[in-house]
């Protein structure tokens, strides 16, 4: 596990104080790397009396490659500790449908403040900062509403709000950043052959990597927020320094040990 600061402590996963709101609130299905279907609001049947994983050490053997992929945010522990006060919707049934629909809401608020939070780092963004500050401030107050105050959160508009001040964070630092600089975003590039490839300062925002072949590649400074990384090969690839890069879309893709990442993300074991 990498050392993470204090900010981004919070938005990782703390699963040890969270009442399995993942393995509750949302659904799942066959089609997308689970063994079954599940509808939302109903527990995995792997959930244990004291809201772990009974299989957790072998999800991907049983066919739980979804559950290996995902990744909360820190929002499973903030709905259950703090929203509503360690009260779990087992003893508490009664406030269980607000707490899975508190934590569809927490999730998104706290990966954009996973984005911002990250953009407040880079000296390249300074002019920005007072900005991205306010944003990100606005963006935690929300976060700390009462469950009828999150259910109101109409977090489309809250990140449409960032979107902006994100994407120019990205282009202050890729402009001054050695290397091609090539737009794909939003490019369609599944299965696409770029082994070895120069991609630093790459906008690949939105673009579908899809079972790429990136073995190898340059993506130092690339920006690859919203990128859907299924599959990509990154065996041997070089992500250091790579803008908006999430642990879902790491655990998502395919590496190794000479695959290089930003070092506040961990290395998936089934690397």
């Amino acid at each position: 596990m990498h050392t993470r600061d204090a900010r981004r402590s919070e938005l990782a996963s703390d699963c040890a104080n969270c009442f399995g709101l993942c393995c509750v609130a949302l659904p799942f299905s066959a089609a997308a790397g689970f063994p079954y279907d599940k509808p939302e609001a109903s527990p995995c049947r792997n959930l244990s009396g004291d809201f772990r994983c009974g299989v957790h050490a072998d999800l991907r053997e049983r066919g739980y490659t979804g559950c290996t992929v995902f990744e909360c945010f820190g929002a499973g522990q903030k709905v259950s500790q703090r929203t509503f006060s360690g009260a779990d919707w087992r003893g508490a049934p009664g406030s269980a449908q607000d707490m899975f629909a508190s934590f569809g809401v927490m999730r998104r608020l706290h990966e954009l403040l996973w984005y911002l939070t990250e953009a407040l780092q880079l000296p390249e963004a300074e002019p920005l900062h007072a900005d991205l500050r306010a944003a990100h401030d606005r963006t935690e107050r929300l976060s700390l509403g009462t469950p009828e105050e999150l259910k109101a959160v109409d977090t489309d508009a809250v990140r449409g709000e960032a979107a902006g001040l994100l994407r120019r964070t990205s282009e202050l630092v890729r402009t001054g950043a050695p290397g091609p600089g090539k737009d794909r975003a939003g490019a369609d590039l599944m299965g696409a052959r770029l082994r070895k490839a120069d991609l630093r300062a790459a906008c690949l925002r939105g673009a579908y990597l899809i079972a790429a072949d990136l073995r190898g590649a340059d993506l130092r400074t690339a920006d690859l927020l919203g990128a859907d990384m299924r599959d990509t090969d990154l065996r041997g690839a070089d992500l250091s320094g790579a803008l908006f890069l999430t642990q879902p879309q790491v655990n998502a893709a395919k590496g190794d040990a000479a695959t290089v990442l930003p070092g506040i993300l961990d290395r998936p074991g089934h690397w």
